[in-house]
């Protein structure tokens, strides 16, 4: 039987990625080598709910947000993402799909802001401030207790 800590484990192992040199440097030009590597960390449900939320009103956001919250070497800024040509941002978000155990195209993204669990992260971040990994901490007892609070704080506004 496979404890928690076992089910949790696989979101801190770092990957190397493998950037091909005709994705890297494109062009007429371009060699079939390997143009160099970056590490990478899977995204959680939690990060992966807060990407959804910050790109409600521009979804053109989610992929440079994936970069920046995924990519741990080297570490670079939104404004150096926005710069990156777009081949080399859709190579990198599908690795970024795959480390995550989502599919290359990444349509379970939705699904994952969507769920009850993701739902949840939103609220307790929007709602106390918190960070992803603030709420990816709490227990399910925590998450409860903190959901009932949340929703007899909105009772409230509404009987007002």
């Amino acid at each position: 039987m496979l404890s928690a800590q076992d089910l949790l484990s696989g979101g801190s192992i770092i990957h190397p990625a493998e950037i091909p040199e005709r994705i890297l440097r494109p062009g007429p030009d371009a060699g079939e080598g390997v143009g160099g590597e970056v590490r990478l960390r899977p995204l959680s449900v939690g990060v992966l709910a807060l990407i959804s939320r910050a790109a409600r009103e521009d979804p053109s956001m989610v992929p440079l947000l994936m970069i920046k919250e995924a990519m741990v070497e080297p570490a670079v800024t939104l404004d150096q993402i926005r710069q990156m040509h777009i081949g080399l941002v859709h190579h990198l978000v599908q690795r970024i799909n795959l480390i995550s155990g989502l599919g290359a195209d990444g349509e379970p993204l939705e699904e994952a802001a969507n769920s009850a669990l993701g739902t949840s992260h939103i609220l307790l971040a929007k709602h106390f401030g918190w960070t992803p990994e603030q709420v990816s901490q709490l227990t399910p007892a925590q998450v409860a207790v903190y959901l009932k609070g949340i929703e007899a704080l909105m009772a409230r506004e509404r009987s007002q």
